[in-house]
């Protein structure tokens, strides 16, 4: 399974690898994409991709670029773009919709961890240590919009930055309680969206302070039998963090390795667009844009 998802995944990096920037370079892009999406695939460091040892024989033609070269250019312009590329291939397949659905996944990591960007945060229903990623889900398994924090930054914060990167086409955005933030439902209505969202206090009441119109009309609309049967599909989201973490290619516990902003946000973007080429090869109407 893995060699058919990297071949899959290596023919989409090269066609979405624009002309070399450099003529004489002696890896292009989509070589230096490939060889990590190899040690993503497997779960392992990225100096164990680059040993031919641990490739099946003809697979890889060539001479692998060395751990050296592997992390100058995984921190290039060039291949960030090309990494920003083959999400954006993977997510047009899905489409557009009018139900998106946020919420926020925690990545945790040891207690006694050095990384200093790793904080302390809620993850569940208790404290842990780690980065959480925020996604904004539609119909696809790609995210349409997310962002890699560490553990203690606000949902709702995040949730801001997230809602303008949507594309634009209006629509409801579904969220839980802690989503319920009047500068949240402004964003979500400057957007064109309607965030829907359960008050974080029910039964009381509104106070007398001046609320969001957007807030004023989720809080309306949940009353109602559409808005109800709308906010039953803000479980989508769970289903999608689900899928995504029980595949063998999928985002397991951040490894060892993992560790700093940079490293992590690389990793889960690799996960992200490796769980997303397998839903697509498993789907009878995707198989051919993929494979």
């Amino acid at each position: 399974m893995e060699r058919e998802l990297w071949w899959a995944l290596y023919r989409l990096a090269r066609r979405c690898d624009p002309a070399p920037y450099w003529e004489l370079v002696r890896y292009f892009d989509y070589h230096i994409v490939g060889v990590y999406l190899w040690a993503v695939l497997h779960d392992r460091p990225v100096s164990w991709a680059c040993d031919p040892a641990n490739w099946p024989k003809r697979l890889w033609q060539g001479k692998l670029p060395s751990q050296s070269t592997m992390s100058r250019r995984l921190r290039t312009t060039e291949v960030q773009c090309l990494l920003n590329s083959i999400e954006s291939a993977l997510a047009a397949l899905s489409g557009s919709g009018w139900v998106w659905m946020v919420d926020g996944k925690p990545l945790v990591v040891g207690t006694h961890s050095k990384d200093t960007d790793a904080t302390w945060g809620r993850a569940g229903r208790g404290y842990a240590k780690g980065y959480k990623l925020h996604a904004i889900y539609g119909r696809g398994p790609i995210p349409g919009a997310w962002e890699l924090v560490p553990l203690n930054e606000s949902e709702p914060e995040v949730a801001r930055r997230l809602v303008p990167l949507l594309k634009r086409g209006g629509g409801y955005i579904l969220g839980d309680k802690a989503f319920d933030s009047n500068p949240l439902h402004t964003a979500a209505n400057t957007c064109g969206y309607q965030l829907v969202a359960e008050r974080k206090r029910p039964g009381t009441s509104l106070g007398h302070r001046r609320h969001s119109p957007g807030r004023l009309r989720s809080i309306q609309l949940l009353r109602t039998k559409f808005g109800q049967d709308l906010y039953r599909c803000r479980d989508d989201i769970e289903r999608e963090f689900g899928w995504l973490t029980n595949h063998a290619a999928g985002l397991a516990p951040l490894p060892a390795w993992v560790r700093r902003p940079h490293r992590v946000r690389l990793w889960v973007q690799a996960k992200l667009i490796t769980h997303a080429a397998y839903v697509y090869l498993h789907s009878p109407s995707t198989t051919h844009a993929v494979a």
